[in-house]
Formats: C-alpha cells, structure tokens, sequence
C-alpha cells in the first residue's frame, strides 16, 4: 500500500467567489476534513509553495499573467469573463490562491521524481484544466496540470506524460495546450453537450487526443465501460512515463452542475484502473489534481474512494 502526499495551502481557502458560485471554498474545506477521516492509509499533508513565474511559463507567456495578476481588485470582485459569463472571478486573495496552487503540481513533479512519493494529490483551488494557454475560462486561471506536465518535461528526463480527465466538463485547455504535441496524451470522459462544449471524439490532435463524450443520463455501468473502451486502453498503449489526473468529482449522481450517475465508490474503480497502468509503465507515478465537484457530501465520500485507489 503506498503512502499518499497531499499538497495544499489555506491560500486556496482564501480565494473568494461571491455568495452562491459553485466553485466555493466549502469544497476544498469538505475534501480536506474527508481526506483527515481517513485513518487506514499513510497520508501525509504539506503546504504548496507558490510557483515561480519561469516554471508557470512554460505554458502559460508572461504577458497573459501580468493581466490576470493586473486585474485583482483591491476589494469586492472582478469578472475576468465578458458577461454574460464572467463566472470566472478574481479577489484580493487570488493571486496566492494561483501561485500556490500551480505551485503544488510543481513540487508534486519533484516528489514523484526523486522517489519521496509514487501517489500525490493536489487538493488546491481555483482548479485549471479549462485554462488554456492565454485565456482564463470556467473558474480557470493557470492549467496546474499541464505546468506540471511541462515542468517534467523541461526538468527531468520524461518523454511521454498521460493526463486522463475524468472530470464531467471537458478541458478544453488542456487539450489546447497539448493540441499538437505527442508526447502528452490527453484522454477526457465528459458529459457533451455541457460546457465548454469541445471534446468531440472528431479532435484527435496529432493522434494524441482521446475524446470520450457521454450523454446525459450515463449510468454508472455503461460511464465505467467506455472509460476503459476508449480511455485507458488508449493510455495502456501509450505507455506514460507519468500519469497526471484530472480529478473532477462532478460526474457523480449528486452533483448540481451536470447530470451524470457515479456513485462514490466508482471513482475507486476509476483511480484503481489508472494505478494499475502505472504500475505497468510510469514506475507507479500518479499526480492527482482537484477539479470540479460541486456537491459537499459527494466530495467527501469519493475523495475516500479516490485516495483508497491511489493507494493500491
């Protein structure tokens, strides 16, 4: 059983949306008391530094961050978004929020390499797989994901990284990002038509990119069935070095933003699958990071499942 590091910071509960946005601190507050519940697993919890600024440029230019960071407000809130969809909003507190959570995957890349930890989770908000290379989109600053994709890259000798996206939205940034490059497979099983609305199975990249949409309704079944049909048999023969997860918990029975049927315990089944790969092919190295969910106590009881089939 392999022990689990969590980075975190209460920067990322500091990061305020407004009264009634989903994306609210409540989230990150009910994974962590989950993730302290746990009492049969080696966990250890540790605060994210924040990123530097040459590390987040791999990805994202330097000019999109002075503007994001320009924008914060000294009180109240600032929609990055044009309405009528300025949901993706910025506070004082923001730019720590950002940079630790960016920080978190960065730090999570140099564990895994160094071989302090096989399993990490990044339990940090704002989330980051709908950002793309110069755009903030749906609650999405920074791609925490894909900087730390790029920091492996740029930092060690790793060839091939998978990132499996399990959340219920597609991200659209990230498959931007990676669009046209083949050393990073990006896979997603996600709810269409939903936002952002991308993730056709037509938007292959450059052989890279494996879309799986599902309709509205999916039970929990036939969700598991396509995920190993068309996402980890894709990532099996891709034979990832490191494999980095998108941890959306949004497609569960409960949640209020989309409409499909997990149970709680299938994100053990989901996470399992995924260990088992790495354990074939990536040294059992899995960066795990928090993206959507949106409902309390469904959070709380698939972040068990989850760190149950991250420990295996």
């Amino acid at each position: 059983m392999e022990n689990i590091r969590v980075y975190s910071h209460s920067a990322c509960l500091s990061k305020d949306n407004g009264e009634g946005h989903p994306e609210r601190k409540e989230r990150l507050e009910s994974i962590l008391d989950s993730i302290r519940r746990i009492d049969d697993l080696s966990i250890e919890l540790k605060e994210a530094p924040k990123a530097q600024y040459k590390d987040i440029n791999l990805v994202h230019p330097q000019s999109y961050l002075d503007e994001i960071f320009e924008m914060i407000p000294s009180i109240g809130l600032v929609g990055v978004e044009k309405e009528p969809y300025a949901d993706t909003l910025l506070c004082p507190d923001s730019k720590e929020a950002i940079l630790r959570a960016c920080g978190s995957g960065i730090s999570a890349s140099k564990d895994i390499m160094d071989g302090s930890f096989k399993r990490i989770f990044c339990a940090v908000r704002p989330p980051g797989h709908h950002a793309e290379t110069s755009r903030v989109n749906g609650f999405c600053f920074l791609n925490n994901a894909a900087v730390a994709a790029r920091y492996l890259q740029s930092s060690y000798d790793i060839k091939k990284i998978a990132i499996i996206d399990f959340d219920v939205h597609h991200g659209n940034g990230t498959q931007e990002i990676f669009y046209d490059d083949s050393s990073v497979l990006y896979a997603s099983i996600h709810q269409h038509p939903l936002f952002p609305g991308t993730g056709l199975e037509s938007e292959t990249g450059v052989g890279n990119i494996f879309n799986a949409p599902i309709e509205a309704g999916t039970s929990s079944e036939e969700f598991l069935r396509i995920f190993n049909e068309k996402i980890l048999v894709n990532v099996e023969s891709f034979e990832p070095e490191v494999i980095i997860i998108s941890a959306g918990f949004d497609a569960h029975k409960r949640d209020p933003l989309a409409t499909i049927n997990l149970n709680s315990e299938d994100y053990f089944t989901m996470t399992n699958d995924i260990v088992e790969i790495a354990n074939r092919h990536s040294k059992g190295r899995v960066i795990s990071f928090l993206e959507g969910g949106y409902d309390l106590q469904a959070l709380s009881e698939s972040i068990q499942s989850h760190f149950k089939g991250l420990s295996a």
